[in-house]
């Protein structure tokens, strides 16, 4: 990042780090505040920064352009993500989400409290919880949706009568109904 930063902006880089001790002092100062992206977020945030601005960054701009918006990482409205989560028909895990994080914030918000509340209610809840989600996109972190494990296509042998009043029994005895 540094060296993208001496090659674009060569003048300016080397009047505000003119030494290698306020070169070194600046590199730990934004290798702590750009710690929680991942490298190829950091280098694509500088590339960003550089096709935008005639100017050095500040660390400021960084966090940023490291974090993008919503729509370039492909990321709907909270509005349209939340209508998304309540028209879903169940299975929601079955459903082609325009997103991840839209089913992952609805299943935090709980299914059945965004299908029995108000908009007025229920927004704020999912709102909260996809922002969250959507922080940890911008930030690299990659969300994917739960694996669905499908039934066989067949039982091999179904069970004899006698097999499903054993089962029957065995489970009324573990929940303690006999």
């Amino acid at each position: 990042m540094f060296e993208l930063f001496r090659l674009n902006y060569h003048n300016q880089y080397f009047a505000a780090f003119p030494d290698m001790e306020s070169l070194s002092l600046a590199k730990r100062l934004w290798l702590e505040s750009l710690s929680s992206f991942a490298p190829d977020v950091i280098l694509r945030g500088a590339k960003r920064v550089i096709q935008q601005s005639d100017y050095l960054p500040t660390v400021h701009k960084m966090l940023v352009a490291c974090e993008g918006d919503n729509r370039s990482h492909g990321l709907p409205d909270v509005h349209a993500a939340y209508v998304e989560a309540c028209n879903a028909p169940s299975p929601k895990a079955d459903q082609n989400w325009s997103h991840p994080a839209v089913y992952l914030a609805g299943k935090a918000s709980d299914w059945y409290f965004l299908a029995n509340n108000t908009e007025r209610t229920a927004l704020p809840v999912f709102s909260e919880h996809y922002k969250n989600y959507c922080d940890q996109v911008r930030k690299g972190i990659k969300l994917a949706l739960p694996d669905r494990k499908a039934l066989p296509e067949h039982i091999e042998r179904p069970l004899s009568k006698d097999e499903n009043l054993a089962r029957l029994d065995a489970l009324k005895k573990q929940i303690g109904l006999d």
